[in-house]
C-alpha cells in the first residue's frame, strides 16, 4: 500500500511539473509575442544606437564615421579592439567619444547579445544598427533579430568590407546550434537579465594604466602601443 502511494505522489508530482514547465513556456511566449508587436513601429523610428560586434578593428575605424556624422547616437562596441587603440581611433577621426561604451564581458558572438541586450534594453534602444563584417552573415543577423527582436528592438545590419583572409568561417552547424540557444534564451531572457561586469565609458579608458600593461592594434588601424604610450608619457 505504502508502496503504490508513493508511486501516486510521484506521478502526481512529476505532472504538476510537467504542467508548470508548459504554463512557463506559455508565459514567456506571450511576452515575446507582446514584445515583438511593436517591431513595425520600432523600425519606423530613426536609429538610436549603433551596435558594433567585436572581431575586426574595420568595426571601429567604420564606426567612428558615424560617430562623427551622428553625435547624439549612442554606440555600443561588444568586445572589440583593446581600449586604447579604440580611442585613438576616435581622436584621430576627431569624433566624439561621450555617447561611446564598452562591453568586454563576451567571449563569443552568442555573448555579444547575451550581454548588450540588457544593456540596450535599459537604454530604450528601439532601433538598432548593427554593424559587422559580411563574413558573420547570416548567423549574426538572425541572432541579432531573435533575441533584440524578442525584447522589441528593431535591427537593421550594415556590414563592412575587410581585407585579407576572414578569421572567423561561417559553417551551418555553428548557425544551427547558436540559433537554437538563441531562440532558447530569447524566452528565459524575458525574467533573466544578465550584467556585465566589465562595462565602461570610452572616457573612462586610463590610457596611462594600460600602458603599464601589454596591448596591441590590429595593422590595419596604423596604430601601434609604441606611439600611443610614447604620447602619455
Amino acid at each position: 500500500m505504502n508502496w503504490q502511494r508513493l508511486q501516486f505522489k510521484h506521478k502526481f508530482g512529476l505532472k504538476i511539473l510537467l504542467l508548470s514547465i508548459v504554463v512557463v513556456f506559455i508565459v514567456l511566449l506571450s511576452r515575446v509575442f507582446h514584445q515583438t508587436q511593436g517591431l513595425s513601429m520600432a523600425s519606423q523610428q530613426p536609429v538610436d544606437t549603433f551596435f558594433v560586434l567585436g572581431g575586426s578593428i574595420r568595426r571601429e575605424m567604420y564606426v567612428t564615421q558615424l560617430a562623427k556624422q551622428n553625435p547624439d547616437i549612442r554606440i555600443l562596441i561588444s568586445t572589440g579592439s583593446d581600449d586604447p587603440c579604440i580611442v585613438k581611433l576616435f581622436e584621430r577621426e576627431h569624433a566624439s567619444t561621450q555617447q561611446v561604451w564598452l562591453e568586454k564581458c563576451a567571449k563569443s558572438t552568442f555573448d555579444n547579445f547575451f550581454y548588450s541586450q540588457p544593456i540596450l534594453s535599459q537604454w530604450h534602444a528601439h532601433h538598432v544598427k548593427l554593424i559587422t563584417s559580411g563574413t558573420h552573415l547570416p548567423r549574426a543577423k538572425w541572432m541579432a533579430q531573435i533575441l533584440l527582436g524578442s525584447h522589441g528592438i528593431w535591427v537593421d545590419v550594415e556590414t563592412v568590407k575587410e581585407t585579407g583572409v576572414p578569421a572567423n568561417r561561417e559553417l551551418w552547424l555553428k548557425t544551427g546550434l547558436d540559433l537554437t540557444r538563441t531562440v532558447l534564451w530569447a524566452l528565459a531572457s524575458q525574467v533573466i537579465q544578465p550584467s556585465c561586469s566589465n562595462f565602461i565609458q570610452l572616457q573612462e579608458v586610463n590610457l596611462k594604466k594600460w600602458c603599464q600593461e601589454k596591448f596591441s592594434c590590429e595593422y590595419q588601424s596604423g596604430l601601434n602601443r609604441k606611439s600611443i604610450c610614447e604620447a602619455q608619457n
